[in-house]
């Protein structure tokens, strides 16, 4: 079996997004969960590369950050009032079921409806 995608939210994504994909059976990380609430978003970005987790943010900084060469195991970027729980869900679950942490190497995707 291929390796799936994984997820580490930062603390801008609702808790309600990690619990309903855990719930699908797709392993998510929080910030909440690492202790990590506070953390600049360099450590967020570093440690979600180092564990090999899609970084879930709402903050545009990531992009900055990847932008200027930075390498991650890739960032999805949604728009805190235009983005509910369930677009989410659903986007970050048709990530995990179409592709690979290899796809998503240093790529960005943003959250749209599917």
């Amino acid at each position: 079996m291929a390796a799936r995608v994984r997820y580490y939210l930062d603390e801008n994504v609702q808790i309600a997004i990690a619990e309903q994909l855990i719930r699908r059976g797709i392993d998510v990380v929080t910030a909440r969960d690492l202790n990590l609430l506070g953390e600049e978003d360099t450590n967020h970005l570093e440690r979600a590369t180092a564990m090999g987790r899609v970084l879930c943010t709402h903050d545009t900084d990531y992009i900055q950050l990847a932008s200027s060469g930075r390498q991650h195991a890739g960032i999805v970027l949604g728009q805190q009032d235009q983005h509910h729980i369930g677009a989410w869900v659903t986007f970050l679950t048709r990530i995990h079921n179409e592709h690979t942490p290899d796809d998503m190497q240093n790529s960005v995707a943003y959250v749209r409806p599917v």
